[in-house]
């Protein structure tokens, strides 16, 4: 991948237009969607120029990150066939010319899809269909980003951020922490400005977690409002991909292009306010003082903003989390040997893959597959004891937020998206010590994280939640937030810190 690097840095693909003298962007990480336009519409910033200095980012930076596992041969293709649009007037949208990069469960063909396993390396034949749609809305593709392995859903004791195919991911903040869920790659290649945007994916907590942990906005959208066509999966019931970036009005440009449809959820977020808002605060308090200290401050947030806060609690955790995973196990075994089924070269039953990794010298060397084992004994979606324990878990988590935001008169449920984070080991699995995704995952259900403070070195996020389809309005909790308290800043890559 390097020397494909190096290669593609020295290519001169396009010139500038005569009229105007281009110069770099001098901080990526402050650098929004609309900055970024202006300056390409004016003529002192090229796509090529752009995609250029991310590709110099993970040149330079990756090393100590490990976030991406494949750059794209045809990215400064891309943004020059981007910059000649502009250049005749054809510009398709904000995100023309925009470098994103994919968490690798998304299908494309030049690049593949492997979810970090090496039973996966034969690349499939199509892209998926999101990745369509952006190259339709003029985005260049950048390349790939590492994973949990499978999504997590491998082992009950899986270490985060680690493939057989990319190794272990690192978050940017502090090196020898976990940068937490599925979608790890991307949260710290946006952490570390490695690109613009990426796209993650989430079953519960696989979007959200590893953007509050690594200090970057991300949105879980609508369960169906994004294509889940090419996209390795766990379930069709909760799985979606979705944003991640540095600022929330990126989130939203890059969600815009994923839906597709014309839809513009940007448009109205310089408008956003808190002042009048009812939150409900579900602090989830006790488990971390860290988190517990950053809920206050964001609490002080609202109120300073203008926002009436009601202490809640989400009722029916015990029972959503009980009929959940057994559900997830079933869903896991069908939807993933139906995509299998479309894959050249690659196992096409759980059981191979099981087989294959008891093969391989490197899948099974940080920990097992109980998860693969358990699934290929699964019962089939026809039967009655999976059909009732997915009715329960996913009627309830729609109870546990609809009940509360009505009983409440509130217009969203704010709640900790995570801890800070922890050490990465292996052999115990994560130290995950609390989150707040499960409704809004189980429920389908939107949900949007926002930097809102640190413990240390170490950013946490909060989540803002509300009822079906509500995804623009926890976007506009999100802007509105992120305004009023300016919490994010850039990563440091400290090697560590004391336990």
């Amino acid at each position: 991948m390097r020397s494909l690097l190096a290669a593609l840095l020295c290519v001169l693909v396009v010139a500038p237009p005569a009229h105007a003298t281009t110069r770099p962007v001098e901080n990526l990480d402050a650098a929004t969607i609309p900055q970024l336009v202006r300056r390409m519409d004016g003529g002192t910033l090229t796509s090529v120029d752009l995609t250029r200095a991310y590709l110099r980012r993970i040149e330079t930076v990756d090393g100590r990150v490990r976030s991406v596992v494949a750059v794209n041969p045809e990215a400064i293709g891309q943004a020059a066939e981007s910059d000649r649009r502009r250049r005749h007037g054809q510009a398709r949208g904000p995100m023309d010319g925009i470098p994103v990069l994919l968490k690798d469960n998304i299908d494309t063909r030049v690049m593949g899809a492997t979810a970090g396993s090496r039973a996966l390396r034969v690349p499939p034949r199509d892209d998926a269909e999101l990745v369509r749609r952006l190259r339709d809305a003029g985005a260049v593709v950048l390349g790939k980003t590492n994973l949990s392995e499978w999504a997590n859903f491998r082992s009950t004791s899986s270490t985060s951020g680690w493939s057989g195919v990319g190794g272990q991911t690192n978050n940017p903040y502090v090196l020898d922490r976990n940068p937490c869920g599925s979608s790890s790659g991307s949260g710290a290649a946006v952490a570390a400005s490695l690109a613009q945007v990426a796209v993650g994916t989430e079953t519960d907590g696989s979007i959200v977690c590893p953007s509050g942990q690594n200090g970057v906005v991300g949105l879980k959208p609508t369960l169906g409002r994004v294509s889940g066509d090419g996209i390795v999966p766990i379930s069709a019931q909760q799985d979606t991909a979705g944003p991640m970036a540095r600022h929330v009005v990126d989130a939203a440009i890059l969600m815009s292009a994923l839906e597709g449809r014309g839809v513009d959820y940007a448009r109205d977020l310089g408008s956003a306010t808190l002042s009048g808002k009812r939150v409900g605060v579900w602090r989830k308090a006790g488990r971390d003082a860290g988190a517990d200290r950053v809920v206050q401050e964001a609490v002080d947030v609202l109120r300073r903003s203008g926002a009436t806060v009601v202490e809640v609690e989400l009722p029916y955790q015990d029972e959503i989390d009980a009929a959940e995973f057994p559900a997830l196990v079933t869903e896991f075994k069908h939807d993933l040997e139906q995509y299998l089924r479309t894959r050249p070269g690659v196992p096409k039953t759980l059981a191979g893959l099981i087989a294959f990794n008891q093969a391989d010298p490197v899948e099974l060397s940080k920990f097992g597959q109980e998860l693969f084992v358990e699934a290929e004994k699964a019962p089939p979606l026809t039967d009655p004891t999976y059909v009732e324990q997915r009715r329960t878990a996913t009627t309830l988590a729609r109870r546990s937020i609809d009940e509360v935001l009505a009983a409440h008169r509130l217009d969203v449920i704010m709640a900790p998206t995570n801890s800070p984070a922890w050490k990465t080991e292996y052999g115990t699995g994560d130290a995950y010590v609390l989150g707040s995704s499960t409704p809004a995952a189980v429920s389908g259900y939107p949900n949007a994280t926002v930097p809102a403070g640190f413990a240390g070195p170490l950013p946490v996020g909060v989540s803002f939640m509300a009822g079906n389809r509500a995804d623009a309005t926890v976007l506009r909790f999100a802007a509105a937030f992120e305004q009023a308290a300016h919490a994010r800043r850039a990563p440091t890559y400290l090697a560590g810190t004391p336990s």
